[in-house]
């Protein structure tokens, strides 16, 4: 008996060495292929990396392999597997994808994601805080586009440079002539930011950049409070953020023409600069025709402002004082004028000189006069703002642009709830319940999309500026989330900074400086003719464009197909340039999922 129990006992154990050994082949056959793997474009994923607990999605774009591994980015050893998913079709271009799903994988550390038959991927990380240096960068982009100043290499690095546009003797341009401004008087209005690859400054994109950041910091103050830029005033009474949105809110304040109350359109060139340095760039400034969405975008702006500098008395004293009244008096301008419509080519037929530069026309203001009312209704908590306006005048949604700023409006009445009084209250059921069905209506047939991604269910997001489209859908969806508490949507919205950083049709993660495979050539004058091979950091690029060869005529596009419409050539204005309205929902999406990490359970709390 002895002996069969031994002789079982002995076969039991040559079968575990063989298996054993059998392993140990196919690991070292893994090992070695591993070893010998290349680095493939054809896996797209967030190139910075994941949240411990957060969802982790990586795509396949070519045939092959079943089976993907996450390993060290040595090469050496592997540390999780799984299988591809089933095969998703694009309906733009009919290519097939397959998704790699390690959210199950939570271990902190450097991996890239290997595929045998493929390759492996850039590399990423898994840890906590995983997106807060680029927001820094992101915000930080603003700064490089201060003009008025120099940049010192103390915090531009090798990206500093000499003043530019001092803008303290400004003409007023014949469209904006009054009997107290005659034309050809100058001003002074310094300060504000370089609007986008050009050097020129606009009201209504003004507009929505800061309230977007504004916003973000009305929702997530603790954040900001902490964030530091490393820029001149870091370290003063003030948060980073707040200190850069006050270098353009001065400017935009004097935009306003202290006679009347209306807001100036634009301060402009009559043409745009060539690709040169700022300090290079002399043409005559001017202060274009005052326009309605102009005096309603600046009202906005400056009664958000209002209610959020009120907080730093002692540093910025008075300063809420002269932003509500500045927009009052902009309010009240725009309701005794409200279809002064900025017309471009209609001016530039009466006046002269003609100004070809950004014309941000807008041919209906219905959505600027909410955003200011519901922002004037917040701060004043005067009921004769909220009644001026039909807040709700269809059953659309739109996506905020800007062009289309009602969005805005709605997320601060949402954000300030407990404030409002009765004529307000009684709206707020159905305020809710748009902006959380705006989120089921973005989020729903995701789970079938080629990328995984809120960003691409149909060819309409790929427009121009389409980046700052993926990061407005993730403002919308977490806004839902904030309204509801489902997390649900805040995975989605993830889903689109995943998009922004790597996980996309090109490749590309958009924001320069940021992910292994970036935009060098954007359309952005300062990184052309600076001679530094890098661009500056923290510009998010335009983004594919569907129609871009036909707006630019930039001969180097290789596709035709919508969300692959893209060209990393400083010629391309209408896929690789770079804008502060894009920038700052970029902003606001990376910044509050970095805020909301550990509430949504993305993050390992750090032990006290």
């Amino acid at each position: 008996m002895i002996t069969r129990y031994c002789r079982f006992a002995f076969l039991l154990l040559t079968l575990l060495v063989i298996h054993l050994d059998s392993i140990a082949q196919k690991n070292n056959a893994l090992s070695t292929q591993l070893k010998q793997s290349q680095l493939s474009e054809d896996i797209r994923l967030n190139q910075i990396g994941f949240y411990p607990k957060a969802p982790k999605m990586a795509v396949l774009v070519k045939e092959g392999g079943t089976t993907y591994y996450i390993a060290t980015p040595d090469l050496q050893r592997t540390v999780f597997t799984g299988k591809l998913s089933e095969p998703r079709t694009s309906p733009f271009s009919g290519k097939q994808t397959r998704m790699a799903d390690f959210s199950a994988f939570i271990q902190p550390g450097k991996y890239v994601l290997w595929i045998p038959e493929i390759g492996h991927s850039y590399p990423f990380q898994i840890t906590n805080q995983i997106h807060t240096p680029l927001t820094a960068a992101a915000i930080k982009s603003y700064y490089f586009q201060r003009m008025s100043t120099a940049l010192p290499e103390k915090y531009a690095g090798k990206w500093a440079r000499a003043a530019g546009h001092p803008d303290d003797k400004v003409l007023i341009h014949p469209s904006a002539a009054s009997t107290q401004r005659p034309t050809g008087t100058q001003i002074s209005a310094p300060y504000g930011w370089y609007d986008a690859g050009d050097y020129n400054k606009y009201i209504v994109n003004s507009g929505i950049t800061m309230g977007t950041m504004l916003a973000a910091y009305e929702d997530f103050p603790a954040y900001f409070d902490t964030l530091q830029l490393h820029i001149p005033e870091s370290n003063n009474q003030l948060p980073d953020l707040l200190d850069e949105l006050l270098w353009n809110l001065r400017w935009m304040l004097a935009m306003q023409d202290p006679n009347d109350g209306g807001v100036y359109h634009k301060l402009t060139n009559a043409k745009f600069d060539g690709m040169v340095m700022p300090e290079a760039a002399t043409q005559p400034r001017y202060v274009v025709q005052k326009s309605t969405t102009a005096a309603l975008d600046f009202a906005a702006v400056m009664a958000q402002a209002s209610r959020i500098v009120k907080k730093f008395p002692q540093a910025l004293p008075g300063l809420a004082d002269s932003c509500i009244t500045a927009a009052e008096k902009a309010w009240t301008w725009a309701e005794q004028h409200p279809d002064v419509l900025y017309k471009q080519e209609a001016m530039n037929q009466q006046f002269d000189p003609d100004v070809v530069t950004g014309a941000y026309g807008d041919n209906k203001p219905d959505d600027e006069f909410i955003w200011a009312a519901s922002e004037l209704y917040i701060t004043t908590k005067n009921d004769k703002y909220y009644t001026a306006v039909n807040l709700f005048p269809d059953t659309q949604m739109p996506l905020p642009s800007w062009a289309q700023v009602r969005l805005l409006g709605y997320y601060s009445l949402a954000r300030h709830q407990k404030t409002l009084s009765a004529i307000a209250q009684k709206d707020f059921a159905e305020l809710k319940k748009r902006i959380i069905g705006f989120g089921d209506e973005l989020i729903s047939g995701v789970s079938a999309q080629p990328y995984g991604t809120v960003m691409g269910k149909t060819a309409k997001d790929y427009i121009w500026g389409s980046s700052s489209v993926a990061a407005n859908q993730g403002i919308a969806l977490i806004q839902a989330y904030l309204l509801s508490g489902d997390k649900k949507y805040l995975d989605y919205a993830l889903t689109n900074l995943d998009y922004l950083l790597g996980r996309n049709a090109t490749g590309y993660s958009f924001l320069t400086g940021y992910g292994s495979k970036t935009p060098m050539h954007p359309h952005h004058r300062p990184s052309v003719a600076d001679k530094v091979t890098e661009p500056v950091p923290g510009l998010l690029s335009g983004g594919p464009n569907a129609n871009a060869p036909r707006q630019d005529k930039c001969t180097t596009y290789t596709s035709t197909i919508a969300d692959e419409v893209f060209t990393d050539n400083d010629c391309s204005y209408a896929s690789n340039e770079v804008a502060i309205n894009w920038n700052a929902p970029f902003v606001y999406l990376a910044a509050a999922i970095e805020a909301l990490q550990y509430k949504a359970g993305y993050g390992n709390r750090q032990k006290k």
